[in-house]
């Protein structure tokens, strides 16, 4: 499991409105160009799904995303299902006043060899470092957002 975590000047719930923001997620990540509910989902749910937007240089995907935990303003996660990875925001009062966010990434799976073999040519075998440095990137979006 990857985990990288920021203390933000900014209540939970503020911190949880961004986080959770699926459509806009493109503000902050540097992989994730946004996504849209789907199924008839309309914002974080347990059981929601949505289709997730990314890029690398100029390639460009979708993935499918299937919500697992919403405890608002505590805990969001999601399972995609190309990757079979799940992806996580943890968000704790911090000592003296804020939030620590923390985000996360653990496999549930081996995916395919398609999936596999696309990730290596995208990433040129560098997929935890890329993903983890865009981790400390969104989080530190996320955290001039909220404080702004």
């Amino acid at each position: 499991m990857d985990e990288v975590s920021v203390t933000i000047a900014a209540a939970p719930e503020r911190v949880w409105a961004l986080v959770t923001d699926i459509p806009n997620m493109g503000r902050w990540s540097p992989g994730c160009t946004g996504g849209r509910w789907t199924s008839g989902a309309t914002g974080p749910a347990e059981g929601a799904r949505f289709t997730g937007s990314n890029k690398h240089g100029l390639l460009r995907w979708s993935t499918h995303c299937t919500v697992i935990e919403c405890e608002q303003p505590r805990r969001f996660a999601f399972q995609v299902r190309e990757n079979k990875m799940r992806w996580g925001w943890k968000l704790e009062p911090a000592e003296g006043g804020g939030t620590v966010l923390t985000q996360w990434r653990d496999r549930t799976e081996a995916p395919s060899l398609p999936v596999r073999a696309a990730a290596l040519l995208i990433f040129g075998g560098k997929v935890d470092e890329t993903m983890v440095d865009g981790m400390r990137r969104t989080l530190d979006a996320v955290k001039a957002d909220a404080e702004a």
